[in-house]
């Protein structure tokens, strides 16, 4: 009869202990406003199908407003329970600081990668701190009509690219090249970054600018610069003085063949009012000739980590278990196409040119940019020194060993490992 009792005592504790974690109300920060009513309409209606007594409360601030705020509501206490995590330093500073818990041993984390985790773990990686939600990766977006009038086709090797650019601009009825360089970071970011890892060996000489075994002033490094020389020609007229949203603008209007894409610009290219009237394509960064192996940039860029001052942290577990399941994947990657999903589920995406970009991860290697983790902690800072000597090397201003010297130099002048002896 006691232990009777005491079993029902014990089921009784168990469900109540079960209840109190899926019941509460949770508030989710991030800087991501512009997904307001995904979250409202899609994400959080199909987590309240599991748990509908848990009430969970989306909050966005201004992109360029997220640090300061986040920052001041966690030291006055006032942060919601589920912080949307930004990429490496910022979020690392974060749990350093005591504000986001480890999740080591939230079930689910054995879905992602080391990769994939990456960019919310410490530098020696033992801890892991925000789940992995979506990643960017870099390639190149065609207007596959112009490519259908020119009889075009999409390029296997890097010389196939060049030899395809020149083509277009034989032609002369159309731009070969979008992309500007009057805001710096596209050279760098869906340039360098974008071509690079395929000169540099993906994760390999990533890690190897880290161990100071390789520097941005030799070997792959140097070659990426190179190859980013040779767009020069082929970019549109007037491209010194073309901002971003106006490249955008001038792709989606039919003036040139290939767009140098990060793939959140195909929500852009898809958007009813302001897209493309025409058929689109995607091919990946061709690697050179005779290289067997591709790479890709497939960038870590946002996670959810757990406020430690949170009051309702089982029901804020319980939320962020759900955004490792196939189901969460399926659905962040659909609501948002071109932000891919970071677990090692398969997802079948409804917008073809997403599931273009997805389906490069079966045939080539993933990487980060190189400038993301560690290295640009110091003063010149690495990734802001890539942004200018990439505008500064297609603008003519430079050579490929100019910039990478430049680089290198930057990154010596702080960081030891690239010190030497």
């Amino acid at each position: 009869m006691k232990a009777s009792r005491l079993g029902s005592a014990l089921l009784a504790a168990s469900l109540v202990s079960l209840s109190s974690a899926q019941s509460g109300s949770l508030t989710i920060e991030s800087w991501r406003n512009d997904d307001l009513t995904i979250w409202q309409e899609t994400l959080i209606p199909a987590f309240n199908e599991q748990y509908p007594d848990i009430a969970v409360t989306f909050t966005p601030s201004a992109p360029a407003e997220y640090n300061a705020a986040l920052n001041a509501k966690l030291e006055a206490g006032s942060a919601g329970d589920l912080i949307t995590c930004r990429p490496f330093d910022l979020s690392l500073d974060l749990f350093n600081d005591g504000h986001l818990e480890s999740l080591n041993d939230l079930p689910g984390m054995e879905n992602f990668s080391d990769v994939a985790k990456v960019a919310w773990s410490t530098d020696d990686g033992s801890e892991t701190f925000c789940v992995p939600m979506a990643s960017v990766i870099h390639g190149f977006i065609y207007n596959a009509d112009i490519f259908n009038e020119l009889g075009l086709e999409e390029p296997e090797t890097y010389e196939d690219f060049l030899a395809l650019l020149q083509t277009i601009r034989e032609g002369g009825a159309y731009e070969p090249l979008v992309m500007g360089t009057a805001d710096q970071w596209e050279g760098a970011t869906m340039g360098y970054q974008n071509i690079g890892p395929n000169y540099w060996q993906g994760e390999a000489g990533r890690q190897a600018l880290i161990d100071g075994t390789e520097g941005y002033n030799t070997d792959g490094f140097v070659a990426a610069f190179e190859a980013l020389a040779a767009w020069q020609p082929y970019l549109l007229n007037g491209y010194e003085a073309t901002a971003y949203p106006d490249a955008q603008a001038f792709f989606t209007l039919g003036g040139g063949a290939i767009y140098p894409a990060g793939s959140w610009d195909i929500s852009v290219f898809r958007s009813p009012t302001q897209g493309a009237v025409f058929e689109l394509g995607a091919f990946p960064p061709p690697p050179p000739a005779g290289q067997e192996t591709c790479y890709i940039s497939d960038h870590t860029d946002i996670g959810m980590g757990l406020n430690a001052a949170s009051e309702n942290k089982e029901a804020a577990r319980v939320f962020l278990e759900w955004m490792t399941t196939p189901e969460f994947a399926e659905l962040y990657a659909n609501a948002l196409p071109g932000f891919f999903p970071l677990s090692d589920a398969p997802v079948e995406l409804e917008d073809p040119l997403a599931q273009e970009f997805l389906s490069w991860r079966e045939d080539c290697e993933s990487t980060i940019r190189s400038s993301y983790q560690i290295l640009s902690r110091g003063e010149p800072n690495n990734e802001n020194q890539l942004w200018n000597v990439s505008a500064r090397l297609l603008n003519g201003e430079i050579s490929a060993q100019e910039a990478g010297d430049i680089v290198q130099e930057g990154l010596e002048a702080w960081y030891e490992p690239q010190q030497g002896d």
